[in-house]
């Protein structure tokens, strides 16, 4: 079984452009995901897939492996679909680019129910929400479950809604994703869907075409770098 994960990188961002390749205490933000990927004993394999050539170049300078992607994809699925066809590999772990803290036990965590379920197609993570303001935050991704662990919907809303007093849990989504290398190919051939493109979350395709997603849970927290802000962040953290 040999498992390879891929962190797809842009230099294009809004809000942060040139994102992978600012300086965290003396390293790339690209090099310190791909060195944290690194460390999952289960991954044979680590990939960097970026459509700009300064990113390449960065990679390549601190011999990682990389590879260019058309700069025409839509989404991320299509860009990790595009390295998929090139490499020969069972499983694909989809880590997010913007993490440079990323805890590799975490990653190891998501890959591991598809080596003991071969029916499973698909995982991601869930973190338990501690922060009534994250709770009504649209930009962080909440997600439900059925009783098997596995996604019954994920929104930018609060899900589900509190008719009554009663306290209820309500879990964020890490947007870090596992799926065997069939899967995610059919899965960026399938058409958008409705739910997907209301609420711009990719991983609704998934349901909306009647495949399961298992979810785990798990104590890590995301830090994702989207701004300056989080950029002070990640570097206070990193260097006391």
């Amino acid at each position: 079984m040999k498992i390879t994960a891929i962190i797809p990188a842009r230099y294009s961002s809004s809000r942060l452009p040139g994102k992978p390749l600012k300086d965290i205490c003396g390293k790339t933000m690209v090099q310190r995901v791909y060195e944290q990927v690194k460390k999952v004993s289960l991954v044979d394999k680590v990939i960097v897939a970026t459509d700009d050539q300064r990113i390449f170049n960065e990679v390549k300078s601190f011999k990682g492996n990389v590879i260019m992607t058309s700069k025409d994809h839509k989404t991320g699925t299509d860009r990790l679909a595009e390295v998929a066809t090139k490499i020969d590999t069972d499983i694909i772990v989809n880590v997010q680019g913007d993490e440079p803290l990323i805890n590799p036990l975490v990653i190891k965590s998501a890959i591991e129910p598809l080596l003991t379920d071969d029916s499973l197609k698909m995982s991601t993570l869930k973190h338990l929400i501690k922060d009534e303001e994250e709770i009504n935050n649209p930009n962080i991704v909440k997600v439900i479950t059925d009783k098997n662990k596995n996604a019954i919907y994920f929104s930018r809303s609060k899900i589900p809604y509190a008719r009554n007093s009663q306290k209820f849990n309500y879990y964020k989504h890490i947007g870090l994703y596992v799926y065997r290398k069939n899967f995610l190919l059919r899965f960026a051939e399938m058409e958008s869907t409705p739910l997907e493109v209301q609420e711009s979350l990719e991983q609704l395709r998934v349901i909306e075409n009647g495949y399961k997603i298992k979810v785990l849970e798990t104590e890590y927290d995301s830090i994702g770098v989207d701004t300056e802000e989080d950029l002070d962040k990640v570097r206070n953290i990193l260097g006391e």
